[in-house]
């Protein structure tokens, strides 16, 4: 039996954190599939290169909207969604990508500004973002919100006590949305990946390039198209297939503890 795809041409997807690592590959991967693009992160120097690469490499096939949104801020969230040109409407699928780990410190000795920046991104920003575009889906009869999630969503480890609690909170709010939305037509997923070499283990360790070079040494990781290929997986099942929960490990990891670095 042939699979039938979720067809994206033609239809937008909008990235939070696109300027680089998971969210950049992802707009990769949406960008080949067809679907116009609507892309945010912080960092908007990055978010131009992206746009301008983008469009050589896809040029007259679809559409980009870029701009700078810290999710933090619900109110920049609310202008930011409200900015967005009419000819990009309706949202079909939401990738809630932002989010950060800093700091790998034990719980009583981490500095509280470090468990706000994650808090403030990865649980509050999801739902800033969420709770505006949301709406928009269920008025269209139909959307798909893929939250990135972490392995840390299912087991916690330590040095990671505020991180994780965020990544269950993102598993839990994913499954509870999808409870929420059950009769809606709007799909809800929540992609975990495990260990991924992206810019994400330099902003746990602040720059230190040492330390983030550790994280991966005599390790076989993910990288981040292996983690676009599962979110487009997830927003290219037939309509009335929903992926709940995927979880994506490399082969040399078995859990957030046990790695093969031989």
């Amino acid at each position: 039996m042939v699979r039938s795809r979720y067809s994206l041409s033609g239809k937008t997807v909008f990235i939070t954190g696109a300027s680089s690592g998971i969210g950049e590959a992802c707009a990769y991967a949406f960008a080949e599939e067809g679907a116009n693009l609507v892309l945010s992160a912080r960092r908007g120097d990055k978010l131009a290169d992206l746009s301008r690469n983008l469009d050589s490499q896809y040029s007259n096939k679809l559409k980009i909207f870029i701009g700078e949104l810290d999710v933090r801020d619900p109110r920049k969230v609310d202008d930011f969604i409200s900015s967005i040109p009419s000819e990009f409407s309706p949202i079909e699928v939401l990738l809630n990508n932002a989010g950060l780990a800093v700091g790998a410190d034990k719980l009583f000795e981490a500095t509280i500004d470090d468990w706000e920046r994650m808090i403030d991104t990865n649980l509050k920003g999801l739902l800033y973002v969420s709770r505006t575009v949301i709406p928009l889906m269920v008025e269209n009869g139909r959307g798909h919100v893929i939250n990135i999630g972490s392995i840390a969503g299912r087991e916690p480890y330590p040095g990671g006590s505020v991180y994780c609690g965020t990544k269950h909170a993102v598993r839990a709010i994913s499954r509870s949305l999808k409870m929420d939305l059950l009769g809606t037509n709007i799909r809800v997923s929540n992609v975990e990946p495990g260990a991924v070499e992206t810019e994400f283990s330099l902003v746990r360790y602040k720059g230190d390039k040492e330390k983030a070079k550790g994280v991966y040494e005599g390790l076989v990781p993910l990288c981040a198209v292996d983690i676009a290929d599962a979110v487009l997986y997830c927003a290219t099942c037939p309509a009335h297939v929903n992926v709940a929960e995927l979880l994506v490990l490399a082969n040399s990891q078995a859990s957030a503890y046990h790695t093969d670095r031989s």
